[in-house]
């Protein structure tokens, strides 16, 4: 998470379609029934584990992380305009605030900024970069240094990896909020109505809090494996997005969002779409991310649970050469 965070990227009013094209396999479906099924099984999941945690509580605690973040998977379909083409219907289907910290809104919001692809890593642009500006980097404590190193580490971003990430978020919030940003308030505002149904619910199953926050926390945790390395620093945007050739329980978990080059080159395709894109071109999202890919997260956890792929301070910043001449998708 960037030290510091272009605010207007951050508070900015985004519209999905203004980020998306079509998936060349075929024309989009009226309703992606699939979305909805998973959808339905998720918030099933959901009610399992309250009901469970009167009777075996340590087993609702994995069932509802394990729940809320495959919910977090769909918000993400969700901002990006599906199942539905009616925006508004989409939204009402993730509308219950179950991460609590983190409005549906300000997340679409900054998601969206970070779709625009030249910005990808930049510390200050890219509201979902990891990088710090060297200068910044040089200038902090040493305690501070050694926790962000750790949480360059598979291990560290899924232990510490969630607060420090909403510590960074919070403070930007407050900052936007302290500037009267209308969208940042409205989001928030939304938010406050989005607990409503969740506090309900807590109420119905008699959860204890710390229970349910200890399971938003491994939700958000379980949400890093994916995030861990996403993208990286090159000199050449289109080349900073990975692909994970990975099927099993962990790509559904994300609704395939480890093929993250096609996701970036077609944000409009649904997730069930993902893998078969992929498979039929390969060669071209391969040569597109100068190969810029990993054969599972297997692999992954192997190679970086330990070990820091990155550096905290970008590698390259701020020097960057033109991509205009890349090719197109």
């Amino acid at each position: 998470m960037a030290s510091k965070i272009n605010m207007n990227a951050l508070s900015k009013t985004a519209q999905p379609q203004s980020t998306q094209s079509e998936s060349p396999l075929a024309k989009r479906r009226l309703v992606e029934w699939p979305t909805l099924a998973m959808l339905l099984l998720t918030y099933l999941a959901l009610w399992l584990g309250g009901w469970l945690w009167q009777a075996a509580p340590v087993i609702s605690i994995m069932v509802l992380s394990l729940a809320l973040t495959q919910f977090s998977s769909l918000q993400h379909e969700v901002l990006h305009g599906h199942p539905f083409a009616k925006q508004w219907l989409n939204e009402l289907l993730v509308f219950p605030a179950f991460f609590v910290v983190v409005p549906y809104l300000r997340f679409k919001d900054t998601h969206l900024a970070h779709h625009h692809d030249p910005n990808l890593t930049d510390p200050y642009d890219d509201p979902e970069s990891n990088f710090q500006d060297p200068a910044i980097w040089a200038q902090m404590p040493r305690a501070l240094q050694r926790l962000l190193q750790f949480n360059n580490t598979l291990a560290g971003r899924l232990l510490v990896g969630p607060a420090v990430g909403i510590g960074y978020f919070l403070r930007s919030e407050a900052r936007l909020l302290s500037r009267a940003d209308r969208r940042v308030w409205a989001g928030w505002g939304l938010n406050l109505l989005g607990l409503v149904p969740v506090i309900w619910w807590l109420g119905q199953t008699g959860i204890a809090l710390w229970a349910y926050a200890l399971a938003v926390y491994i939700g958000l945790s379980l949400l890093r494996i994916r995030t861990f390395l996403e993208h990286r620093a090159h000199e050449a945007h289109r080349a900073r997005t990975v692909v994970i050739e990975d099927r099993g329980a962990l790509a559904l978990l994300f609704l395939n969002n480890n093929y993250h080059v096609v996701h970036h080159m077609h944000p409009a395709t649904p997730w069930y779409e993902l893998p078969r894109l992929y498979a039929q071109r390969r060669a071209h999202f391969l040569r597109r991310n100068e190969g810029y890919h990993y054969s599972s997260y297997g692999e992954v956890f192997r190679r970086y649970f330990f070990t820091a792929k990155d550096p905290v301070p970008h590698p390259i910043w701020p020097v960057r050469k033109s991509d205009d001449s890349a090719p197109q998708p």
